[in-house]
């Protein structure tokens, strides 16, 4: 059956130990036109993300034989997919420390279908969204599909990003904040209108989201992370990319 399956549909990785669940999840995807594979334990979600390649992994925590945060650092080291995590915790911990693995999202059991598929859809979409080249009536500076700001520089076609002549190892959500950024420098961004652009969806307040994500991008483009000089944090507003 899967060698005959639609090359256009998408493939979702559902990992969860519990069957009951993976059922759920599967049965509701499939409904939305989703190809659907399944692991039931970490070590097998890792293999079947690295032969698969799934467009989007739904990512339990607690899992047999390979936590679910080690099973998405593993995947995350070989491919550039996103993962919404799934956690039985509601603790802040848990939900960072996915994120700063390079988790792209994170839901709370028990959740809503309905929100669960928005949430899928709103991850492939910025996926999709981002590797069409776009023209945009940017401030910043383009140059053959490039965003550059001072030191900064974005290739749009290669999803690459530069500081000084250095490549960048970002994740897809890290990516997607900076060239949001990036597309408008010196303007003061807001944590909650990031999350719409974004994320794509609204988080209901859940802003801490964002201060991760800007965490982990400045310990990646930064020389001083206490002074960042690329990055910059309005107090009490949002975000910006310093313009000169």
């Amino acid at each position: 059956m899967d060698e005959e399956f639609d090359r256009t549909q998408k493939t979702i990785l559902v990992v969860d130990d519990e069957e009951p669940i993976r059922d759920i999840l599967s049965h509701n995807l499939s409904k939305e036109g989703y190809r659907i594979i399944e692991a039931g334990d970490g070590m097998t979600a890792v293999d079947m993300a690295l032969s698969e390649h799934p467009d989007l992994v739904l990512l339990d925590i607690m899992l047999p034989r390979l936590d679910g945060l080690s099973v998405c650092k593993r995947i995350k080291n070989s491919l550039n997919v996103p993962i919404l995590m799934l956690t039985a915790k509601d603790g802040e911990i848990d939900k960072i420390l996915g994120l700063e693995l390079g988790a792209d999202d994170y839901i709370t059991k028990p959740f809503s279908i309905r929100e669960l598929i928005a949430r899928v859809k709103a991850n492939l979409r910025k996926v999709e969204v981002n590797s069409i080249p776009r023209n945009e009536n940017n401030v910043a500076k383009k140059q053959d599909n490039k965003i550059v700001v001072n030191d900064l520089e974005l290739d749009l076609d290669k999803f690459e990003v530069k500081v000084r002549g250095e490549i960048i190892d970002l994740t897809v959500r890290e990516f997607e904040v900076i060239k949001f950024l990036a597309s408008q420098p010196g303007q003061v961004v807001t944590r909650e209108t990031l999350l719409e652009k974004v994320w794509g969806y609204e988080y209901y307040g859940d802003i801490r989201t964002v201060d991760v994500t800007v965490r982990r991008i400045r310990e990646k483009i930064e020389k001083d992370t206490s002074a960042p000089k690329i990055l910059i944090t309005k107090r009490g507003v949002g975000y910006y990319i310093a313009s000169k």
